[in-house]
């Protein structure tokens, strides 16, 4: 008797295994024929579904070309080229679609023909009208032949989608069919499957009801608390048999109460690991914030575009690392989103682009795409990427600039992409600000040249430079020679455009280490660290000629000849460590000039000048 259980189950095993082999190797062939019934009634729906999308678009092309002939309105034809192209695009997809049916494959080539004459002729016809022959493009339409090809078109297309849809029908009625044998399969196997289990489960309860039942009071006494109860009835199979005594192997071994042990253990394990995870996530962002707050330091201390750009180089990649991107910043008189700096070897336009071109911007909250098709494509992207992000910056509802992402930021970062913006957006606003601050503090308004004040601090620095080093430094002091006729016999506005164009002169003329400064009124002063007196007035000389031949025009007159004066002179350890002493030995050279006959340059302490 014993082991007797374990033989019946196994028959019983196989046999069942047998039945419901034999099922579902016939559910697996019906739902293989239904499979490829369904591919075929799916291919016919793409070939409908072709087949009108093509007509849409030449119809939409036609449209489009007789609105814009008729109205003379290009907004008619901005969307021509691409409907026609479209219509290609599909009619060759319907040939490639239909290659499986050679009577099918044939209306296809024949749509196709006649898509590719109505489409030339569409083409000819808007080449006349953009040429500006609209009398010709309407004599072309007048013709008919358009509405002829677009008859045949239809007429093949009729064709081709009537016989489409009566393979669709008769693949429908496929399915349906195969959908009945597998009916029928349910219907018939399911009752056998269901009748053997019902067997198999009769017998197995009646060969172990007996032991369960046992086993099931003695493990009811365990958990109600008699940890001594254990089983001794005689089990019907040595599987129950050893059931039996491994139960009460078990039981002398946890006679304690160990189970409730193990359940403390277990929840204080999930806790610390809790602990641990919560832990490891606010160390994280400690140390992000920490990075940032470097990154936020520097970023107000920036003086210059180029050191706000290195140090978004710098510190982004190491907040969001792997992610390649670029910092535009909006340029508010030219209305562009410019670039201000790019990692991870991302190469963008110089040129910037406009606003509307992103999709953050005109949504005001992120904007990203992280599988192909999956979200609408900002046009500064480029349809070649199939993931990015765009973190819009703003400040008080401005526009402040835009952070891409040639990637996909994952749900744990972005808490850094968030404080990241934060603190990039105040930085911006802020250098925005100093830079507008400093240019109005150094800048002279008229001439756009550095005004007196900058001069002076400049002058200082130069002076504590060349003083260290050893290195020369000159001063260049100069004038418009009869500046005040201008105004007399043109107005001040006459003299205005005279100061405009000589400074414009001299900032072009002078190299870039040479400082241009507005003195005041029409003088000027050149400050030209690394550069004797004899080897700055041959430049200085240039400039004075370039002046000199110059021709300025102020509300449709011309002004007259301009010249200027220049006095130079060279520091000298003796001098005053403020520039007075400097600027006063330039300004004397430049009476001398101005003494000797103007537009000349004169060098200080010599009766050397090089006359005009």
């Amino acid at each position: 008797m014993v082991g007797s259980l374990s033989r019946r189950i196994v028959v019983l095993c196989v046999i069942l295994s047998l039945v419901l082999a034999l099922l579902a190797g016939l559910l697996l062939d019906a739902s293989a024929q239904m499979r490829a019934s369904l591919g075929w009634v799916t291919h016919s729906s793409q070939v409908l579904e072709m087949s009108t999308r093509t007509l849409r678009h030449l119809q939409a092309a036609e449209s489009g070309q007789r609105g814009f002939v008729l109205t003379k309105s290009l907004d008619f034809a901005t969307n021509v080229a691409d409907e026609i192209a479209a219509a290609r695009r599909d009619a060759d997809t319907l040939v490639k679609l239909t290659a499986d049916n050679p009577l099918q494959n044939e209306r296809a080539r024949q749509v196709q023909s006649l898509i590719l004459q109505r489409t030339q002729s569409l083409t000819e016809t808007g080449r006349l009208a953009r040429s500006g022959d609209f009398a010709a493009a309407r004599d072309n339409v007048a013709s008919g032949k358009g509405r002829y090809l677009m008859l045949l078109v239809n007429a093949r297309a009729n064709d081709l989608l009537e016989a489409e849809r009566a393979l669709a029908a008769e693949r429908m009625r496929t399915v349906q069919l195969r959908l009945d044998n597998i009916r029928w399969l349910v219907v018939f196997g399911t009752p056998i499957a269901v009748i053997l289990i019902t067997f198999m489960a009769t017998a197995l309860i009646r060969r172990i009801r007996r032991p369960v039942d046992e086993m099931m009071a003695v493990m009811g006494q365990l958990g109600a608390g008699d940890r001594s109860a254990r089983v001794t009835a005689h089990m019907d199979s040595s599987e129950f048999e050893r059931l039996a005594q491994g139960y009460n192997e078990m039981a002398d071994e946890l006679e304690t109460a160990v189970a409730d042990q193990l359940v403390s253990a277990d929840q204080l394990h999930h806790v610390n690991a809790e602990l641990s995870r919560n832990a490891d996530v606010l160390r994280e962002r400690g140390e992000v914030i920490e990075l940032l707050g470097g990154m936020a330091h520097r970023m107000q201390a920036a003086r210059t575009d180029e050191e706000l750009a290195a140090i978004i180089r710098v510190f982004v990649p190491r907040v969001l690392p792997d992610i390649p991107g670029a910092l535009f910043a909006h340029n508010n008189s030219r209305n562009l989103l410019i670039p201000i700096a790019a990692w991870g070897g991302i190469e963008v336009e110089a040129a910037g682009f406009a606003p509307d071109q992103c999709w953050a911007l005109r949504r005001g909250q992120s904007h990203f795409v992280i599988d192909p098709g999956s979200d609408i494509v900002c046009a500064h992207v480029g349809h070649d990427t199939d993931h990015y992000h765009c973190e819009p910056l703003l400040a008080g509802g401005e526009v402040i600039g835009v952070l891409y992402l040639k990637g996909v930021v994952e749900a744990e970062r972005r808490f850094r992409l968030t404080v990241l913006t934060e603190n990039i957006a105040s930085a911006l606003v802020n250098h925005r600000l100093q830079r507008g601050l400093r240019e109005q503090t150094i800048r002279d308004p008229l001439t756009g040249l550095f005004n007196r004040r900058y001069m002076e601090e400049t002058l200082a620095l130069e002076i504590a430079r060349a003083t260290r080093t050893g290195s020369p430094l000159s001063l260049v002091m100069c004038d418009v020679d009869h500046f005040k006729r201008f105004n007399d016999e043109f107005g001040h506005e006459a003299g205005d455009a005279v100061l405009h164009a000589v400074a414009a002169e001299m900032r072009a003329r002078f190299r870039d280490g040479d400082v241009v400064c507005r003195f005041g009124g029409e003088e000027f002063t050149i400050i030209a660290p690394g550069s004797s007196a004899a080897v700055l007035a041959q430049r200085v000389e240039v400039v004075r000629q370039a002046i000199s031949e110059l021709t300025v025009h102020q509300g449709g007159r011309m002004l007259g000849l301009t010249t200027m004066s220049f006095g130079i002179a060279t520091w000298e350890d003796n001098m005053e460590r403020d520039g007075s002493t400097l600027i006063k030995a330039a300004d004397a050279a430049l009476y001398r000039a101005k003494r000797d006959g103007r537009n000349r340059v004169v060098l200080d302490g010599r009766a050397e000048s090089l006359a005009a």
